[in-house]
C-alpha cells in the first residue's frame, strides 16, 4: 500500500467502530453503475460536516486494492448489490484531500508540486516494471501504466474545492489549480471513476465550467444521490427511538433540508451529536462560528434584508440559482448570496418551486444572532415583534404589548 495510492480501509474501520453509523453503502451501486462509462465523472457538493469525507474513506476501503474490505461491508447494504463482488477491492485508488496538501504548502503552486510528486513516488513504487518515457511527467506515467499493464485508476478527491474557500481571490492560482484536475482525468483513459466532494459545486467561468465533464449533485439538486445527503426520516426516528430520544425535538431542531425523492433530510451532524449527548442542541454551527454566515449577510445586497425578514418569519423566497458563479467572491444580487448560503446549509431550497426558505431552530437562531450583529436593526426587531406575537398567539392575547403596524 502507499500513502495516496491503494492507501487501505482503517479510516472507513473508524467510522464503522464509532458508537453510531447510519448505513449509507448503497451509494456504491452508483458509483459500479458509471465505472468506465462517460458518466464517470461525479461531484458531490455538500455543507461541512455532511459526511463527505466518510463517504470518500468508504469508497477507498470499498474499491482499493491490496486489502480484503469484505468483512467490513459484508452487513452494509451494499453486499446485497449485484455489482458487489464484482467491484470490490478491484481498482487502484488514489485518495488526494486537498485540504491536507493545501495546509502542507505556500501556495497553489507549491500544493501543485507536492501532489505531482507524491503521487509519483507512489505509482513508480508499486509499478517498478513499467518502460516510463519520463518518470517525473505524472500524467505520462498514469498512462504507460494504463498502456502496458490494462490497469485503470479510481481518483478520490476530497475538499476538492479548499482552495476556493480559503485563496478566495486568487484567481490566477485557482485557474492554474483547475487546469491541473482537468488535465489530470479529462479524456484520459486511465480514469475508470472520479469522485470529487466539497461544499462548493464545480466554478463556473462565465456560462461554461473548467471541469464540465463532471455530473454534479449539489444541495439545489442532489438527483440521484439524495437519500446520501444527510439522515432520512427513517433513519432519524430509528436513532430516536434507540437512543431514546423525543422525535418530535429531532425534527424541530435539525429537520427542514428537503428533496422531492426522499422527503425530510436532517442534519447528520447534529443528530449524532445529540444522540451521544442526551440533548437536543446547537451542535452544528458550533463547529464554526456565526461570522461565517455574517460575511455574507453584510454584503448586504438590494433585496438581501427583505428576504431574511420573510425567511425568518417561516416564509419562503424564490430566487434564481443560475446566475451563481459557485465560488465566494462572484456576487451580482442578492439571489447569489441565497444561492451560496444553501450550499453552506444555511438555507433550504425547493428545487420543485425555486424557492429558499430557513430550515430548522439550529439554523435560525445562526440567522438571528447574524442579523443583529450586522446591525440590521429593522430586520432585529421584526423578529422581536414575531417571537412576541407567536407568545401572544399561544396564550391567546390578541397582541403583544409592543405589536405594532
Amino acid at each position: 500500500m502507499g500513502i495516496y495510492l491503494n492507501s487501505g480501509n482503517e479510516n472507513f474501520k473508524m467510522a464503522l467502530n464509532s458508537k453510531i453509523y447510519v448505513d449509507k453503502s448503497a451509494l456504491i451501486s452508483y458509483t459500479n453503475s458509471v465505472l468506465k462509462t462517460e458518466q464517470r465523472f461525479v461531484c458531490v457538493s455538500r455543507p461541512r460536516r455532511f459526511g463527505k469525507s466518510m463517504t470518500a474513506n468508504m469508497l477507498c476501503a470499498y474499491y482499493g486494492k491490496n486489502v480484503d474490505s469484505d468483512p467490513l461491508f459484508q452487513k452494509l447494504s451494499i453486499s446485497s448489490c449485484e455489482s458487489y463482488r464484482k467491484c470490490l477491492n478491484q481498482y487502484n485508488v488514489i485518495f488526494l484531500n486537498m485540504q491536507t496538501f493545501l495546509g502542507r504548502t505556500e501556495s497553489i503552486s507549491e500544493m501543485i508540486t507536492l501532489i505531482r510528486k507524491s503521487l509519483l513516488r507512489d505509482l513508480r513504487k508499486a509499478f517498478p516494471d513499467v518502460d516510463y518515457l519520463s518518470s517525473e511527467d505524472l500524467i505520462g506515467v498514469l498512462l504507460d501504466i494504463c498502456t502496458q499493464t490494462s490497469e485503470s485508476f479510481i481518483f478520490i478527491i476530497d475538499e476538492w474545492d479548499c482552495i476556493f474557500r480559503e485563496h478566495k481571490s486568487d484567481y490566477d492560482s485557482q485557474k492554474a489549480y483547475l487546469d491541473f484536475i482537468r488535465g489530470l482525468l479529462k479524456d484520459q483513459s486511465y480514469v475508470a471513476l472520479a469522485y470529487m466532494t466539497g461544499i462548493l459545486p464545480v466554478k463556473k467561468y462565465g456560462s461554461h465550467s473548467a471541469l464540465n465533464m463532471f455530473d454534479e449533485f449539489s444541495m439545489a439538486n442532489p438527483g440521484p444521490l439524495a437519500e446520501f445527503v444527510g439522515f432520512t426520516e427513517a433513519e432519524a426516528l430509528r436513532l430516536c427511538a434507540a437512543w431514546h430520544m423525543n422525535p418530535e425535538e429531532m425534527k424541530k431542531w435539525y429537520d427542514g433540508y428537503y428533496f422531492e425523492s426522499v422527503g425530510h433530510i436532517y442534519n447528520p451532524r447534529s443528530v449524532v451529536s445529540a444522540m451521544l449527548n442526551q440533548q437536543y442542541d446547537n451542535y452544528w454551527n458550533k463547529t464554526e462560528t456565526f461570522e461565517a454566515l455574517l460575511d455574507y449577510i453584510r454584503l448586504n445586497y438590494d433585496g438581501l434584508q427583505d428576504a431574511v425578514t420573510e425567511l425568518l418569519s417561516g416564509g419562503r423566497r424564490e430566487i434564481n440559482t443560475a446566475t451563481f458563479s459557485n465560488d465566494m467572491t462572484s456576487f451580482h444580487s442578492a439571489d447569489d448570496v441565497l444561492t451560496l448560503l444553501i450550499h453552506l446549509g444555511y438555507l433550504g431550497y425547493d428545487m420543485r418551486t425555486r424557492e429558499v426558505f430557513i430550515p430548522n431552530s439550529e439554523i435560525s437562531s445562526e440567522f438571528c444572532n447574524a442579523v443583529t450583529a450586522a446591525g440590521w436593526d429593522r430586520v432585529a426587531k421584526a423578529i422581536r415583534e414575531s417571537d412576541a406575537l407567536l407568545t401572544a398567539t399561544l396564550d391567546k392575547n390578541e397582541k403583544p404589548a409592543y405589536y405594532s403596524h
